[in-house]
């Protein structure tokens, strides 16, 4: 088979082979990491903690650290609070003149923004790690876990640990990105996720077994295949782009430009049906924490206002939770491309090189056809995307799924999964093709490696 054969050309390829090796390494010690539990805390008594982040949003909160949020582990905090902090600080380069300066100072700038984004991971670890410790007892860790009781001196040790975990864990990421292959923190987000897929689909498929009201096998099948469906539709989201037809002038002997269409090279802009990936879904997550603290709140806990945001929005899988979630994620996919596609810069570039649009003037038309264009594509790729962000609730109350193996079925753990791991059979097909050999993602011809 050619999948096989293309598998059997990467170990061909010294560096790419190191590469992949380095990064499996690191990976390893993220998920060894993952289950050393803090010290002073009886890793026996966890079960109350596992139960609590079995499904809703503990449950996904616990995927995204592959577990070690229910281990009370050195890693607890994960990757997450590096991902806040990258984010904010992509926000505040839109309004912050210092940050706009240093993303136009290429590498050199690039660095100074990453040791702010590295403090302000620190900084939001501070803040993470003492109400985490807090929420254990409440999270089903009885008092005789805590070896040491829950003095100065474990807050004290168990913070450090934390944000040092995190801040290691930051570090990895980075050396997976440099030594190995792929974006590294995405990898440990993935591996992270991938690590409770298994448990939570045997969970679900022991519930269908169990007794014959369940569903038996042909459920697991069934479910098996929707799950599958949904990949799919996934990678096309993923995939999915719209092409731009671009004509490039050809310099003529006598330095003029021949603009023709037979003497130009014709090429295309790839946009993104989704070019805010998963983001608009963080975003909107990170908000829909705050109805049921609202409601919870001193001045409306009692009331009847404020038991029904409790009572709603704390189901991850109810129906308001998930209308207002889907809407969200709408607003914040065309604020989030609107951000992060440069459609005045992309124009500039493609006028300095000699490129249009056929029948697009140059300049500001360009710009404002390309962003039409992308608002165009936004919409339809912005309802897909609220789509498979939501569908863990309909497949968790149309046909009963387990909790835990439901977030696997749509939602930010799918679409990070999919993502990363085209992105990164992207770069090893990149370095096959470099090399002459058929590439992982489509057969090519035969070609003769070179020594």
């Amino acid at each position: 088979m050619k999948f096989i054969e293309s598998i059997k050309n990467v170990w061909k390829i010294e560096e790419l082979r190191n590469r992949i090796i380095v990064t499996l390494s690191l990976l390893l010690v993220y998920r060894f990491g993952a289950q050393v539990v803090l010290p002073g805390i009886d890793a026996a008594q966890l079960g109350g903690l596992a139960e609590k982040t079995d499904g809703g949003l503990l449950g996904l909160l616990n995927a995204f650290t592959g577990g070690a949020f229910a281990n009370a582990s050195v890693f607890a905090l994960g990757i997450m609070p590096y991902i806040s902090a990258s984010i904010v600080v992509q926000l505040m380069g839109i309004a912050i003149p210092y940050l706009q300066k240093l993303q136009k100072e290429g590498a050199s700038g690039q660095k100074k923004i990453n040791q702010i984004t590295r403090w302000l991971t620190i900084a939001i670890c501070l803040l993470q790690a003492p109400g985490y410790l807090a929420s254990l007892p409440a999270l089903g860790i009885p008092s005789t876990a805590f070896l040491l009781g829950t003095g100065p001196l474990f807050y004290f040790s168990s913070v450090t640990i934390l944000v040092t975990g995190c801040i290691f864990a930051m570090w990895l990421g980075e050396k997976i990105t440099d030594k190995g292959i792929g974006n590294g923190i995405s990898l440990l987000i993935m591996v992270g996720i991938i690590a409770t897929l298994p448990q939570a689909f045997l969970q679900n498929a022991a519930t269908r077994l169990e007794g014959g009201g369940n569903g038996g096998l042909m459920m697991v099948l069934i479910e098996f295949v929707i799950w599958f469906v949904i990949i799919l539709a996934s990678i096309m989201l993923v995939m999915g782009v719209r092409k731009i037809a671009v004509q490039y002038a050809r310099r003529t002997a006598t330095g003029g430009y021949e603009k023709s269409a037979m003497a130009g090279s014709r090429q295309y802009i790839p946009l993104k049906l989704n070019a805010s990936g998963v983001m608009p879904i963080i975003f909107a997550q990170a908000i829909m924490f705050v109805p049921s603290l609202i409601g919870g709140s001193s001045f409306l806990k009692e009331t009847s206002a404020g038991l029904w945001m409790q009572t709603n929005y704390s189901d991850i899988f109810g129906f308001w939770y998930n209308v207002t979630f889907a809407l969200l994620i709408i607003v914040f996919t065309y604020f989030y491309t609107a951000i992060t596609v440069p459609t005045n810069k992309m124009a500039d570039d493609l006028k300095r090189s000699g490129g249009f649009i056929p029948g697009i003037r140059p300049g500001s038309e360009t710009s404002e056809y390309l962003d039409k264009i992308m608002s165009q594509i936004t919409l339809p790729g912005s309802i897909f995307l609220a789509l498979i962000a939501v569908f863990p609730a309909f497949i968790v109350k149309l046909m009963g799924v387990g909790q835990g193996w439901a977030l696997f079925f749509g939602g930010t753990s799918l679409l990070i999964m999919v993502g990363v791991a085209i992105d990164t059979m992207q770069q090893i097909n990149s370095y096959l093709l470099n090399r002459h050999y058929d590439g992982l993602m489509k057969t090519g011809k035969n070609r003769k490696a070179v020594a």
